[in-house]
């Protein structure tokens, strides 16, 4: 396929991807003045680490499984057995590792008094079960159906928070039914419009279909967990060290960078795809590597310009006077955030090789380098020390997988952009924190010239298909 194509129907399917997710993520983002306002900060720090065990419980209890059926199936799209054997031997286990789960937690939940801990159970089963259909949609093809499954659950959590909060008074109780409920909802709709009913067939369950299955899922369990230690670790020394409050603060900071993250995983999700399908193509180190600049200039330029613009708008996002702090954890976050994104990137090529073991032996190196790092420096600088030590986690992850994927291809980033990277966020990291009205000025001015001068082709490109796009609906017309 031609590099033109190919780059086309990324863009196609990361627009299809957009329309489910980002609407609902923007929304969810500007609603941050009513949680703030509305919950306390133990009563969102609550929520915050519930949803953060809720995340540590998917993949011990159901073992990546959505992710394996996620990427078997795209080399099956065209046989239909194959993908009802993948589906009914991958739906079958996950059934009873929800059913071993529920019944374990009932016997475990007479010795756990929190008045919340049913609702956390509940959640990891609906939660998995969402996901699963949703990558059962992206593994045949269909981006449509994952993306309008993803905008009723992201929709519908919007929606009923609202509800349950403002209205009903329900706090930390009604963003957890909301999930729960959301979920449900993506969960009916994927099930019925995929008509996955039909691929179901206990005989079709495969005993060697489950091992090439758990051959990729089960090493993505530790990097799932080592993903979990450094996004989550952070959150139980925070709870450990200072108490739910801070935790709430820092949920509140870790808001700014998870809406970058959300907006890039949007792409990385159609990108993940395409380097699985493209890996082999001749020209996939030019390919690859023209991919991942364009999008690190993009992403990069973003994260500078939300840093430099923020003493602007921080307090009118964020309302409530505990949350105050949280200003000064935001910068730190963003920049964690870049070496995030560069890690995911590289990441495409271990997903493409499906060298599920090499993302999780990265990803446990950084798991331990955050820890580390947040132990020694908790007491001495407080909340820093999350933020810091997720910064310098994915820093490290960042260069070691750079240099180990070039065993597979070569990328190659361009040097220019990298040195004027270190240079300009430097610059807006210090003005940020020196609070002057007129060097805040600057900084915005600066993002601005440097998100223009290395998104200029990025901009064209996406002009051209806008044009393009307009000229074809007045031809039909």
């Amino acid at each position: 396929m031609e590099n033109g194509k190919r780059e086309k129907q990324l863009v196609k399917n990361t627009a299809i991807v957009a329309i489910g997710q980002i609407c609902t993520k923007f929304i969810s983002f500007f609603l941050l003045p009513l949680y703030t306002a509305v919950l306390s900060t133990e009563e969102y720090g609550i929520v915050d680490v519930l949803n953060t065990y809720i995340a540590l419980l998917i993949p011990l209890v159901f073992l990546q499984m959505d992710q394996a059926v996620f990427r078997n199936l795209i080399d099956v799209r065209n046989d239909d057995k194959a993908k009802s054997r993948i589906m009914s031997t991958a739906l079958i286990i996950v059934t009873i590792q929800a059913i071993i789960f529920i019944m374990f937690y009932i016997f475990i939940g007479q010795f756990i008094n929190n008045q919340y801990k049913y609702f956390l159970a509940t959640n990891v089963v609906a939660t998995m079960y969402a996901s699963m259909f949703l990558q059962i949609s992206r593994g045949v093809g269909d981006n449509i159906t994952y993306s309008i499954g993803s905008l009723l659950s992201g929709a519908g959590t919007i929606i009923l928070n609202v509800i349950f909060i403002v209205i009903f008074k329900f706090a930390a109780y009604g963003m957890l039914m909301a999930t729960l409920i959301s979920n449900i909802i993506c969960i009916v709709y994927v099930f019925i419009k995929k008509k996955i009913y039909t691929s179901l067939r206990i005989k079709m369950f495969s005993k060697m279909e489950l091992k090439e299955l758990w051959k990729y899922a089960i090493p993505l369990v530790p990097n799932q967990l080592s993903w979990w230690i450094v996004n989550a670790s952070d959150r139980t020394i925070i709870l450990f060290f200072c108490g739910v409050a801070l935790n709430g603060v820092y949920s509140v900071a870790n808001k700014f960078s998870s809406i970058i993250i959300t907006i890039f995983n949007i792409f990385n999700l159609t990108w993940t795809e395409s380097a699985a399908v493209h890996f082999k193509d001749k020209d996939n180190s030019k390919y690859f590597s023209n991919i991942i600049n364009s999008v690190l200039k993009l992403f990069v330029s973003v994260c500078l310009s939300i840093i430099a613009f923020m003493p602007f708008v921080f307090k009118f996002l964020v309302t409530g006077a505990g949350y105050s702090s949280a200003f000064y954890q935001i910068p730190i976050l963003i920049i964690s955030t870049i070496f995030n994104m560069s890690v995911a990137l590289f990441g495409s090529i271990y997903v493409a090789l499906k060298k599920s073991k090499e993302i999780a032996k990265t990803s446990i190196y950084a798991a331990i380098i955050n820890i580390v790092v947040n132990l020694v420096l908790i007491k001495h600088i407080g909340l820093y020390a999350a933020s810091i030590s997720t910064a310098v986690a994915y820093l490290i992850m960042t260069i070691y997988r750079y240099i180990d994927v070039q065993k597979y291809i070569k990328i190659k980033l361009e040097r220019s952009f990298v040195i004027l990277t270190v240079l300009v966020s430097s610059i807006i990291l210090i003005i940020y924190y020196l609070k002057n009205i007129y060097l805040y000025l600057l900084g915005a001015i600066l993002s601005i010239i440097f998100l223009i001068i290395f998104n200029k082709k990025t901009f064209k490109v996406i002009l051209h298909v806008v044009k393009q796009k307009v000229l074809s609906k007045k031809v039909v017309c």
